[in-house]
């Protein structure tokens, strides 16, 4: 009966692994992945530069073949069933990949043709691809003449031109400016409600925060996954008698200064306008105040906090690095 129930439950997971792994030689670089991503999910994938993110992605698109382990997309086996994941998933690169030469509908015609969309069928599914990325009335520009986030919309049109249930994006907003960041995240979220399920790796925090689940992946490993209130409670994040406060006040360097000079604080870092403070449980905020006055600090507030993704995602990252160099 649990083999059974087993099996249901990941042929209803839009994703599924079960102990994916790739290795070069003696080198491992993605080492025994399990876990699951529910249909109309937004999974946002996280971990330093070089830590196996852009690899597990080219393994769930069938560019890369597992070196052991095993997983299915839509239901489709990733090493059994290639040709079926290919044709069920769109995948958007780091870089951008399409034909600079080619107007945006000349490049959104040729994705459609290798999907084998013809005809009235192509023609509709260009039409409303356009008007979903908001590239309605720029079909006849040349893709080189498009700014960085329209060429991401146009590459993420192309990735979804044959109504993929699963698209893989790696790093979709790198290098383009905050406003077309948040306007194709807003895409993503629009699509994620229509039963889209997306696989997103990203190093910046606040897209984090708009995926509806996250892993974190360091040195090969997933070290962490769950829903964002899930991670932020962690034992590793919230260590016992220890508490993390954030301090208001207008000259934020000489308050870092003066933090990280007391013993009873284990961190202090800039967190935009503001201090996040890790301090001693025993510690009151009183205490702090006193502290604060007789160094001459003009601090307007300082109240306890849940942790940030950043903090969360910092201090795992600190934890492993203290287990590689013991």
């Amino acid at each position: 009966m649990e083999r059974k129930a087993r099996k249901e439950l990941v042929v209803a997971a839009a994703i599924a692994l079960e102990r994916l792994t790739k290795r070069y030689g003696q080198q491992v670089v993605v080492n025994r992945l399990s876990f699951e991503i529910e249909k109309g999910e937004i999974f946002g994938f996280l971990g330093p530069n070089g830590s196996g993110k852009t690899t597990t992605i080219k393994m769930l698109c069938g560019i890369l073949e597992p070196s052991e382990g095993t997983g299915t997309i839509n239901g489709f086996d990733l090493v059994r069933d290639i040709r079926k994941v290919k044709r069920s998933i769109g995948y958007m690169s780091q870089q951008f990949s399409l034909n600079r030469c080619l107007t945006v509908a000349q490049n959104l015609n040729f994705y459609a043709s290798i999907f084998g969309l013809t005809g009235d069928q192509s023609r509709r599914r260009i039409a409303n691809v356009l008007e979903v990325t908001g590239l309605a009335g720029q079909d006849n520009k040349r893709a080189a003449s498009l700014s960085g986030g329209w060429k991401q919309r146009l590459a993420l049109g192309c990735a979804i031109i044959h109504e993929p249930p699963v698209v893989f994006l790696d790093e979709p907003t790198a290098g383009i400016d905050p406003v077309a960041r948040r306007s194709l995240w807003d895409l993503l979220v629009d699509l994620a409600t229509t039963g889209v399920t997306f696989f997103v790796t990203t190093h910046y925090m606040d897209e984090a925060e708009r995926c509806s689940s996250l892993g974190y992946i360091y040195n090969s490993n997933l070290i962490a996954i769950g829903k964002a209130d899930v991670l932020r409670a962690l034992p590793a994040v919230n260590r016992p008698h220890r508490k993390l406060l954030e301090v208001t006040c207008s000259h934020l360097l000489p308050a870092v200064r003066f933090f990280r000079c007391q013993d009873y604080v284990e961190d202090a870092t800039l967190f935009g306008h503001t201090l996040h403070v890790v301090v001693s449980q025993h510690k009151s905020t009183e205490e702090i105040w006193k502290d604060l006055f007789s160094a001459d600090l003009d601090v307007t507030e300082i109240r306890q906090i849940q942790p940030s993704l950043e903090d969360v995602f910092v201090t795992l990252t600190e934890r492993e690095e203290a287990r590689c160099t013991t």
